[in-house]
């Protein structure tokens, strides 16, 4: 049998995926979208069929057909950051099964880019939003509230009414770093600190409230607005061994910092943590394997993704409530470089 394409298109027909499977076109369609009410063996059968026929689905067809988007827009300051790929994972393996498509806006830490994707985004009106943090343009801010689309916000957290939000406390977890250093009997302590987005300032907050609470020194401080890197950590490293060779206990704002950091000690025959002890952030896939194994803050990434998934989607099903605060905490895990 002969299945043409469409002449206005030359695309592949729902209808043709239908026909070929031996179902209506509602079915197709609801198979396609991996919605739990179909038979297994009839969604098999549409699979199949679209596989043979190459069928590529069409979202502004199916926008226009239902009124309604199937899209969630995911707002990200950085692709490049492993923390937010994990997290991307998580949302996608929780919307893709009910059949949401993603659609990820990077923003590069940028306020006037997160501003232009979100008015772009929204003319083709998306069902959710998720966001990452509280800190955007106030015509940003202004755009969402407008907009009418429920949206989640994830790392940060917030009580304030109509807020849901998942994430933990990130000044409890640069308090929790002071703790730690002072501890361990560490007195001239630092903070080093690259990207200078809202949550490393909010920990930069809660390290030195921390140390004060204590009755101790203020950190010193080395802030950059540079993007973070290994290469980055080697050089504020440095700039503290030749400038305030007095510290002996850094927190870096993450594990990349804090990697370069440890590198250029071995090279330099700098003791960690007999000289200085270093902590940091995210406690990326490497950290336990540094020499020496590296102290961090340990954050639900993966967690994060889900959870703030799952509380859109029961937002969008009318389950869910408009004002939620999902903590999920944090993990110091010390090695041997505190």
């Amino acid at each position: 049998m002969k299945h043409t394409r469409s002449r206005a298109t030359g695309r592949t027909t729902l209808a043709q995926v239908a026909a070929l499977a031996g179902v209506s076109q509602i079915t197709a369609s609801r198979a396609l979208r991996s919605i739990a009410s179909v038979d297994p063996q009839l969604a098999a059968r549409v699979h199949d069929a679209a596989k043979a026929l190459e069928y590529v689905p069409n979202p502004a067809a199916r926008a226009l057909a239902s009124a309604r988007s199937q899209s969630i827009l995911v707002l990200i300051p950085a692709l490049s950051n492993q923390l937010f790929i994990e997290t991307l994972e998580a949302v996608q393996g929780i919307l893709r099964p009910r059949g949401f498509e993603v659609l990820i806006g990077n923003y590069h830490y940028c306020q006037e880019e997160e501003e232009e994707l979100i008015r772009n985004y929204l003319s083709f009106q998306p069902r959710g939003i998720l966001l990452t943090g509280f800190n955007r343009s106030e015509a940003a801010t202004q755009l969402l509230a407008k907009s009418g689309v429920p949206c989640v916000y994830m790392m940060e957290l917030r009580q304030e009414h109509g807020i849901v939000c998942v994430g933990f406390s990130q000044e409890e977890a640069g308090a929790k770093v002071a703790d730690h250093l002072l501890s361990r009997g560490r007195r001239k302590l630092a903070f080093v600190g690259a990207q200078l987005d809202a949550r490393v300032l909010q920990r930069r907050d809660g390290y030195q409230q921390a140390i004060a609470t204590a009755g101790f020194a203020p950190a010193l401080e080395i802030m950059t607005p540079e993007p973070s890197s290994v290469e980055l950590g080697v050089d504020l490293f440095n700039r503290i061994l030749m400038e305030h060779p007095e510290i002996d206990g850094i927190f870096f704002c993450n594990d990349d910092l804090a990697f370069g950091a440890s590198f250029e000690a071995l090279r330099k025959g700098v003791k960690i943590p007999a000289q200085i002890s270093v902590v940091g952030f995210n406690d990326l896939p490497g950290a336990s394997q540094m020499v020496p194994r590296l102290t961090s803050v340990r954050t639900p990434r993966a967690s994060i993704g889900e959870q703030a998934a799952s509380s859109l989607l029961r937002l969008l099903d009318g389950t869910g409530q408009d004002t939620v605060t999902v903590d999920l905490g944090f993990e110091l895990v010390v090695r041997e470089s505190s």
